[in-house]
């Protein structure tokens, strides 16, 4: 009897391999909000609101203005727009202005809006004139000096300030307060020198350049048309023996002209304040025009030849400035320019004046005074190392 053979051994069948793995790809990130351009667009809608709202209102002032029966309705308001700093708070209703008059004096524009120092000076004291609890204006100085008529229309400028208001402008001289400085400190009731004042300076400068040498050894020659002999005079162009002989004496009698002026208005400013200060201040010495030959002077020089009345520091000027307004405590105030988004978008241009190139200043705290040939200067130029 057949056996059956043995069935076969089981074999298990293979395992499962899982299935391979889903990779999904990252998710995108959320779009980041971007928040640079809304903030600069809120910055530009608030300045274009208040540029709106200062226009409907200068436009609602003009409207109501009359000037001889038609209404003004355009227009802007020029000149300097001031507003009042506190220096120092006292806690006195009383009030002094403190005025600067600092770096070389000009009669060119100081700002964007083509204010010069003149206006602006002029403004202060205007402003200090108008306001009933200033007692007395102090003019700080510290400037070489500059151009001759814009000094000498600051100096009426105080001259009047003082006779119309009655409130006394005591000067306190800086480290510098030369030629042109000096020509409008002139003007004040008091005048506070320190011992290391540089002051003086007495006297007129006009200058330029013959350049006719250089022209002639590069090949150039001018070619001048004039309807007189003196019309091209103080021109750098013409050689030496071309300058007419009388020319010089001519130029001369201008300047001692123009210094004749400068020691009447020192005669006039120290008369007046010593017979206003009596014993107290300090009368000109009878020899003092024998030191306005264009010398500097120290401050303790110049209050023994009476062009100073005391020597001190601003803090004494302040004291004297009190005393002499007969108050016993008062706030240090100044003026400042205040500038508007009027100021600003005037500066991309203006009605009649779109031709013309606004430049930007850029203040490197150096400041080089910028000689034209052919304009006299009360200023003082320290040597060149």
């Amino acid at each position: 009897m057949e056996t059956s053979p043995n069935p076969p051994e089981f074999v298990p069948p293979p395992p499962t391999l899982p299935p391979p793995p889903v990779i999904m790809p990252p998710a995108a990130p959320k779009p980041r909000r971007r928040w640079g351009w809304m903030i600069a667009a809120i910055i530009l809608l608030v300045l274009l609101l208040f540029s709106l709202f200062g226009n409907l209102l200068q436009f609602g002032i003009n409207a109501l203005n009359v000037d001889h029966g038609f209404k003004n309705l355009g227009g802007r308001e020029v000149g300097p727009k001031l507003e009042e700093c506190i220096l120092k708070d006292n806690d006195s209703r009383n009030k002094i202005a403190v005025v600067r008059l600092e770096g070389v004096i000009t009669g060119q524009s100081v700002d964007q809006t083509g204010n010069t120092m003149v206006d602006v000076i002029k403004a202060q004291l205007k402003r200090a004139a108008a306001d009933d609890r200033v007692k007395a204006v102090i003019l700080k100085v510290n400037s070489p000096g500059g151009e001759v008529l814009a000094s000498d229309e600051i100096n009426r400028a105080v001259t009047k300030f003082q006779h119309d208001s009655h409130k006394p402008v005591i000067c306190s001289m800086g480290s510098l307060d030369a030629s042109g400085g000096y020509y409008i400190s002139v003007a004040s009731r008091w005048i506070v020198a320190n011992d290391l004042t540089l002051t003086g300076s007495i006297g007129v400068i006009m200058e330029g350049l013959n350049f006719r040498g250089l022209m002639d050894k590069v090949g150039v020659r001018p070619m001048v048309y004039k309807s007189g002999e003196y019309k091209d005079m103080f021109s750098g162009l013409r050689a030496t023996n071309e300058i007419p002989a009388g020319e010089h004496a001519l130029m001369q009698h201008l300047i001692m002209e123009t210094y004749a002026r400068f020691t009447n208005v020192v005669v006039t400013g120290r008369s007046a304040a010593h017979a206003l200060n009596k014993d107290d201040g300090h009368a000109l010495a009878p020899d003092w025009a024998d030191y306005a030959d264009g010398r500097v002077l120290s401050g303790s020089q110049a209050l023994k030849l009476g062009l100073a009345d005391q020597l001190g520091y601003f803090d004494d000027a302040v004291k004297k400035a009190q005393e002499l307004a007969n108050i016993h405590h008062a706030n240090l105030i100044e003026y400042r320019e205040r500038y508007d988004i009027s100021d600003f978008l005037s500066m991309f241009g203006q009605s009649g004046q779109s031709s013309q190139a606004r430049d930007i200043k850029l203040d490197l705290g150096i400041e080089t005074p910028k000689l034209q040939a052919g304009e006299r200067y009360f200023l003082w130029l320290p040597p060149a190392d």
